[in-house]
Parts: C-alpha cells; sequence; structure tokens
C-alpha cells in the first residue's frame, strides 16, 4: 500500500512510456529474472487489472470488517494512475538489481512474497489503532494501493546491507540507516495523496527482517518445507558484495550513494559464528575460481568449529 484511493487517475501512458524506455536503457538480460517477473506482473496487472481498484486497496472496513482478505494480496500489484506505476517500478528495478543478485533468485522471491502480505497486514493493524485512539472511523476507511510500501521495506534492508554509506537526497547527504525515514517525510510532504501510513508499514516490516525476528522465522519455516539440499536459506548466505549498480531509489527525488568504496564488501550482521565461518570459506573458495558442494564446506566448517581454540 502506498497510495490513498479516492479514485482513479486519468492516464495519459506517458509514464509506461517512460517505463519501457528504462528498460531498455538497462537491457531485459541485464535483469535478474524475479525482478523482471514481478515488474512484469506490476505492468500486466495496471493494464489488465484483477478487479477495479476500489475492490483491490486494502482497508480496515473492506479487508478486516468485511473480510476480503484478498486484498492483501491485491492491493501491492496494483496502481492509481501510469506515474504511481511508473516511480514505483524504476525503484524496484535498481533494489531488485542490487538486493536479487546479493540474496540468490529463489531467496528474493521469499522475502517479496512475506513483505507484500506483511506490509498490508501491518497497515491494517495500524490503521486500526490509530481509528481507536483518535475515534476517528476515517482510518479505518483509507483504502490504499501500490508497491511502495514493499519498497520501502526493501530500502531498509538495501541500506543495512550497507552500513556506513550515505545517501544524498535533494543534494543532502544522509546516513543510510536515517535514509527511509528521511524519504518518508520528503515525500508526504512533496508528494499529496500518498500513504504515509502504507510506507510506515514497510520500514516497520523492512525492521522486523534486519533487526526483528522475521529473518529466522522465514529460515525455520524454509528449513520446514525445502531440504538442506535444495533449500532457499542457502542463496541467503551466498553474499557477493556489491553488485556495481546503484541504488537509484525513488528517482523522483535525485538519489545517489556514495562510491562502492563506502560499501561493505559482505555482511555477517545476525549470522551465527559458523555461518559466518561458513560464509567465509566460501568467499575464499569463489574469489580463487574454485567450487565446492554445500555437503563439504559443512564439513569443513564443523572440523574448524571443533577445532581447540586457545
Amino acid at each position: 500500500a502506498g497510495f490513498r484511493m479516492n479514485r482513479r487517475s486519468r492516464s495519459s501512458h506517458l509514464g509506461l512510456l517512460m517505463l519501457g524506455s528504462q528498460l531498455l536503457q538497462v537491457g531485459l538480460d541485464n535483469i535478474p529474472p524475479v525482478t523482471l517477473a514481478v515488474l512484469g506482473l506490476n505492468v500486466y496487472l495496471f493494464l489488465f487489472p484483477a478487479a477495479p481498484l476500489l475492490r483491490t486497496c486494502v482497508s480496515v472496513q473492506q479487508t478486516y470488517w468485511q473480510g476480503d482478505w484478498r486484498r492483501l494480496l491485491l492491493a501491492p500489484f496494483h496502481h492509481a494512475d501510469d506515474w504511481h506505476l511508473y516511480f514505483n517500478m524504476v525503484s524496484l528495478l535498481w533494489k531488485g538489481m542490487n538486493l536479487e543478485r546479493r540474496l540468490g533468485p529463489a531467496w528474493f522471491l521469499y522475502v517479496l512474497s512475506v513483505f507484500s502480505v506483511l506490509t498490508g497486514a501491518v497497515y491494517l493493524l495500524l490503521e486500526a489503532l490509530l481509528t481507536e485512539l483518535a475515534d476517528d472511523q476515517s482510518y479505518s476507511q483509507d483504502c490504499a494501493v501500490g508497491f511502495s510500501g514493499v519498497l520501502f521495506a526493501l530500502k531498509v534492508l538495501n541500506n543495512h546491507f550497507n552500513p556506513g554509506s550515505v545517501i544524498y537526497m535533494m543534494g543532502l547527504p544522509v546516513a543510510s540507516r536515517y535514509a527511509s525515514w528521511v524519504e518518508l517525510i520528503l515525500i508526504h510532504l512533496t508528494a499529496p495523496g500518498t500513504s504515509f501510513v502504507g510506507h510506515l508499514s514497510g520500514i516497520l516490516v523492512g525492521l522486523l527482517y534486519t533487526s526483528g525476528p522475521l529473518n529466522r522465522i522465514m529460515r525455520n519455516c524454509a528449513d520446514l518445507f525445502m531440504s538442506n539440499e535444495h533449500g532457499l536459506h542457502h542463496n541467503y548466505y551466498r553474499s557477493s558484495g556489491t553488485s556495481g549498480y546503484a541504488d537509484q531509489s525513488d528517482v523522483y527525488f535525485g538519489y545517489f550513494p556514495d562510491p562502492p568504496s563506502y560499501h561493505t564488501a559482505s555482511y555477517t550482521g545476525g549470522l551465527t559464528e559458523e555461518e559466518q565461518l561458513e560464509a567465509a570459506i566460501r568467499n575464499s573458495l569463489h574469489d580463487r575460481g574454485e567450487a565446492m558442494t554445500d555437503e563439504v564446506v559443512h564439513v569443513v566448517t564443523c572440523l574448524m568449529m571443533s577445532a581447540p581454540r586457545r
């Protein structure tokens, strides 16, 4: 959820043309598969919506009170107009190119799926809370659509992978840890009609993943349904550092990160000592151009962990 629904804006399709031009400049072959597929799904549902926008947007009244839970699945992938679609998809393009190559396609798809549903759920919770605290039923009637809530969650994740970096917003340097909060304020000062609660929900979901229990819960769920050989979580550990693409985030504001030298080569926060060691072994082998199966790496890690320490 990212755009408060009142009515669908009249579309000139200029946003679609600009999005097509952006994709051609990047090159479809350079876009990772999950990012390209999700982007294509958003464009398809804009041209051929699953239902009218007033039946896809998410609100406390329509989703919770009336029990129309399918809105949690539909709302992120529908947009109010072609400009709403354009800015969200350009943001997805750059975030996806960074994160999908870092996390791997399977885990990135898993993250997108969870973030899409959970962002809507947190939005409902916040709107219900505001309805009670302010004793104002208008909060329960606010209906929102769009992928920008998910994008805010991805921004938190991307910034978490690049601690210490600086992002320029409107010419002003902002530390990456504060970038999402500054962007939240800037958008609602410059773009009336956007859903403050929807964007805030995305930030909170991102923090649940990077600083809360969501990451661990997702990996535990993956372990329950996937074997170790084909499990999604192996891709999560195969971090290859920065991908070389700028996180152009929401190009509406012209954000530019610092040069790659400000970024860390890999991320280990939240991993156990054994997991960090296993990742280090993989990175070392990768740097030397060598290959080793998951099972062998795991055995080597266990042997090193069990060795006497001084």
